[in-house]
C-alpha cells in the first residue's frame, strides 16, 4: 500500500474500503489526483485515432475514474456519518471542483462526437439490450448535461453548476450545525415527565457527551416532528421542541434556498426546459410536470379532510386538559392519547419487544433469508470506519458469497441527521467487484448497559433502508452506470418501501417481537390492535408529506427572474395556494431544514416517495394475492427487478414482476383516500 490508501485498489476482501489506514488528510491528494487521471483517461478516449466503437468508447467511459470513484464514495459516506470541522473544509473545497469535473466529462466536445457517432447508428451496432441501453443512457446524459449548447451556454453552465455545487455544501453544513446548535436542554428529569426511565437515562447521557453535565438534552432528528412529542406532558416543553425544530437554520438557509431556486431556474432555461421541476421529471419514470402535478393535486383534498377529521378528534381530547385550540406541538401527543383510548395502543408499550438486536437479526436478516434465501455472518474482523458501524458478510442460500453489508444504527453529533444507504463498492461484471453497502440509522443510544429499544417509526426506518441495501446487494448488470439503486428517484424508493411489509408480516413479527427481559412474545390482541390502528394518523402523514413535496415543487416550478424577497413568506404563500396550509400539521421539513431538496439530490423529486408508494402498494398486494410461496414471490422480484437495477426500464421490470400496469387503489386505501 502506497502512503495514500485511496492511490491503490484495496486488497481486503470485496475491495473494502481500508479504513484502518485512511485519515482526514488523504482525501483531498486523492480527490485532486483522481480527478487528473480521470481527464487523462478522457483525453485518450476522445484523442482516439481509431474510428469511434463501443468499446474504446462507451467500455472505455464506464472503465475511467476508478481511483476518483474510491475516493469520492468513502468521503462522501464519512462526511453524513462521522464528520469534523476538517471535512467539512475538504467537502466545501471539493463539491465545486466535482462540478466542474463533471462538467469538463459532459461538454467535452470530441468525446460527444464520438458518442453521438455512436447514437447516430446504433441500431446496426449489433449490441445486446444493456449495451444499447448504455449508449442510450450515456447520450441521453451528456445531452442533459449541456453537450450540445454554444460555447457562450456552456460558460455560463459551468458558473451556475459550480456555484450551485457550492450552496448546497453550505446548506448542508448549515443545517447540520443549527441542529446540533438548537438541541433542547433541559434542567430536571421531571421536565421529561412521560418518556420512559430509559429515555430519560439516555437523555442525561446525551448531556454529557454534547458538555452538558447534569441536565438533559433532547437532540433533534431531521423532520419537523420529533418522537419525543408523542410523550412529554409538559405541554410548555412540548412547544419549545417544535419551536427549536421548526427554527433550525431560517436565517442562514432562506437566503441560499432563494438563490438555489432563482440558478436551478436558470440552468433549466438554458438547457431548454421551462422550469427545474420540468428538468428533472423528463428524465423520471413520471415523465411530465403534468403527471406528477396531478397525482398531488388530486391527495390534497381527500387528504386535508381526513386530517381535519383526525383534528376533530384530537381537539377534543386535548380540552379535557383545558386546551382550546390544538397546536402543532399538541398534535402527536394527543394522538397518542386518542390511539390508547379509541385502539388500545400504547407505542411507549411496544417498545420493549423493538430491541434492536434482536429486530436486526429476527426480523430485518429473517425476513431477507425467508424471501431471497441469503443468509448474514457478523464480521468483527472487518473495520468500518468508525467503532459503532458493523461488518455483515451476506451469502447467498447455497453459501456462494455475495458482498458485505455495513450496519451503522446509532445517532452521534458527528452524524447527520435522518437515514439513508450508500454504495461503497458497487457491482459490476465488467469489473469484477462485488458489492459492499451500508445503513445509517439515527436510532439514539442507550444509556450503558441498556438494550436499544425502537419505536415503531425507528423500526420501520430500518426495513426501509434495509430495502435499499438489497437494491444493492442483488444487483447483476454488467455496466456500472447501471449497478443497484443507479435508477430514477421516483422508482429507488419504491423497493425499500416494498421492505417495510416484513415488518408486520405474521410470520416476521412473531419471530423478533420479544419482550427484552422477559423473552414473551407481542401479545396477540396488541398485535390486532396495532393493525387496527394502522389507519389512524394517515391524515396527518399525508397532509405533512404532501405539504413538503408542494414545497418543493413550488421552489423549482419558479420561473427564470421570478423575484422571491423572503423564504418564509413564499413557504406561507405555496402551502396556501396548495391548500396545505394546516397550522397544526407543519411540512415534514421547512424549506430551511430541507436537506432531501436542496443538498441531497432531490430538488422536484420528493414526490418520488408518494410515486414510488403507488408501486408499493400494489406489490405488496401481489406477495399477498399471487399464489406463490413468499420464497417464489421474492426469487421472482429479484430477478426480475432488484437485480436489473437501471439495466432497462424500471417499470418494464415493475410489469414483468406484477404482469400489468400500476394500480392506484391500493395506494389510496392504504392511505384512507380511497
Amino acid at each position: 500500500m502506497t502512503e495514500n490508501p485511496f492511490f491503490e485498489a484495496s486488497t481486503l476482501v470485496y475491495e473494502l474500503p481500508p479504513f484502518a489506514e485512511i485519515r482526514e488528510e488523504h482525501y483531498l491528494p486523492a480527490f485532486e489526483r483522481g480527478m487528473a487521471e480521470q481527464l487523462a483517461e478522457i483525453a485518450a478516449i476522445a484523442g482516439d485515432e481509431a474510428a469511434p466503437s463501443f468499446d474504446n468508447t462507451l467500455v472505455a467511459l464506464e472503465r475511467s475514474g476508478e481511483l476518483l470513484g474510491r475516493v469520492r464514495v468513502v468521503f462522501d459516506n464519512q462526511a453524513g456519518s462521522d464528520g469534523t470541522e476538517v471535512l467539512d473544509e475538504v467537502e466545501a473545497k471539493v463539491s465545486p471542483l466535482l462540478a466542474a469535473h463533471h462538467d469538463a466529462i459532459h461538454l467535452d466536445r470530441a468525446l460527444f462526437a464520438r458518442i453521438e457517432e455512436l447514437y447516430g447508428r446504433r441500431d446496426g451496432l449489433g449490441l445486446d439490450g444493456e449495451s444499447l441501453r448504455l449508449l442510450e443512457r450515456r447520450h441521453a446524459d451528456f445531452v442533459r448535461s449541456g453537450a450540445r449548447l454554444g460555447e457562450a451556454e456552456q460558460a455560463r453552465l459551468r458558473e451556475l453548476n459550480s456555484e450551485l455545487a457550492a450552496l448546497g455544501t453550505t446548506f448542508q453544513q448549515n443545517v447540520n450545525a443549527a441542529t446540533r446548535a438548537a438541541a433542547l436542554v433541559l434542567d430536571s428529569a421531571e421536565e421529561l415527565a412521560g418518556l420512559s426511565e430509559g429515555a430519560i437515562a439516555a437523555a442525561a447521557a446525551n448531556a454529557e457527551v454534547l458538555g452538558h453535565p447534569g441536565k438533559y438534552v433532547l437532540s433533534l432528528k431531521s423532520t419537523s416532528s420529533q418522537p419525543e412529542l408523542a410523550q412529554l406532558r409538559d405541554r410548555s416543553v412540548r412547544e419549545r421542541l417544535m419551536a427549536a425544530s421548526l427554527g433550525r437554520a431560517a436565517d442562514t438557509n432562506g437566503p441560499l434556498a432563494i438563490r438555489m431556486a432563482g440558478l436551478r431556474a436558470e440552468r433549466a432555461a438554458l438547457l431548454g426546459h421551462a422550469s427545474h421541476a420540468a428538468y428533472v421529471v423528463a428524465d423520471e419514470t413520471a415523465g411530465t410536470v403534468g403527471a406528477v402535478d396531478s397525482l398531488l393535486r388530486s391527495l390534497v383534498a381527500p387528504g386535508v379532510a381526513n386530517a381535519r377529521r383526525e383534528a376533530a378528534e384530537l381537539a377534543a381530547a386535548a380540552a379535557e386538559d383545558g386546551i382550546t385550540e390544538l397546536a402543532a406541538h399538541d398534535w402527536a401527543y394527543y394522538s397518542e392519547r386518542v390511539r390508547q383510548t379509541s385502539y388500545e395502543v400504547d407505542e411507549a408499550a411496544l417498545r420493549p419487544y423493538f430491541e434492536l438486536e434482536r429486530v436486526l437479526r429476527d426480523g430485518v436478516f429473517f425476513a431477507a433469508n425467508l424471501a431471497y434465501g441469503v443468509t448474514f455472518t457478523e464480521r468483527p474482523d472487518l473495520t468500518a470506519y468508525h467503532p459503532q458501524a458493523r461488518v455483515f458478510e451476506v451469502f447467498e442460500e447455497d453459501g456462494t458469497p455475495l458482498g458485505l453489508f455495513i450496519g451503522d444504527f446509532h445517532a452521534r453529533a458527528s452524524k447527520r441527521g435522518g437515514a439513508w444507504m450508500d454504495s461503497l463498492v458497487t457491482q459490476s461484471a465488467l469489473t469484477g467487484r462485488r458489492p459492499v453497502v451500508l445503513n445509517n440509522l439515527n436510532v439514539p443510544s442507550p444509556a450503558p448497559g441498556e438494550p436499544a429499544l425502537l419505536t415503531w417509526f425507528e423500526l420501520r426506518t430500518l426495513f426501509h433502508e434495509f430495502g435499499h441495501a438489497l437494491h444493492g446487494l442483488f444487483s447483476d448488470v454488467r455496466y456500472p452506470q447501471f449497478s443497484g439503486t443507479s435508477v430514477p428517484r421516483d422508482f429507488v424508493e419504491f423497493p425499500s418501501q416494498v421492505n417495510e411489509m416484513w415488518a408486520v408480516r405474521p410470520e416476521v413479527l412473531a419471530n423478533y417481537a420479544r419482550h427484552h427481559e422477559t423473552g414473551e412474545p407481542l401479545p396477540a390482541e396488541l398485535v390486532a390492535k396495532m393493525k387496527a390502528a394502522e389507519g389512524f394518523g394517515q391524515g396527518f402523514r399525508t397532509v405533512e408529506y404532501l405539504a413538503a413535496t408542494l414545497l418543493d415543487w413550488a421552489w423549482h416550478t419558479v420561473a427564470v427572474g421570478e423575484e422571491i424577497a423572503d423564504a418564509e413568506e413564499f413557504e406561507a404563500r405555496a402551502l396556501a395556494e396548495a391548500g396545505l396550509a394546516v397550522a397544526a400539521v407543519p411540512p415534514r421539513y421547512r424549506s430551511a431544514y430541507f436537506q432531501h431538496v436542496f443538498s441531497s439530490g432531490y430538488s422536484a423529486a420528493y414526490y418520488a416517495y408518494i410515486w414510488s408508494e403507488v408501486l408499493d402498494a400494489d406489490t405488496v398486494r401481489w406477495f399477498d394475492t399471487n399464489g406463490r410461496s413468499v420464497r417464489e414471490s421474492g426469487e421472482l422480484f429479484r430477478r426480475e427487478l432488484l437485480a436489473r437495477g437501471f439495466s432497462r426500464d424500471p417499470l418494464e421490470s415493475f410489469r414483468a414482476v406484477v404482469g400489468r400496469e400500476p394500480d392506484t387503489a391500493p395506494l389510496l386505501a392504504r392511505r384512507g383516500l380511497a
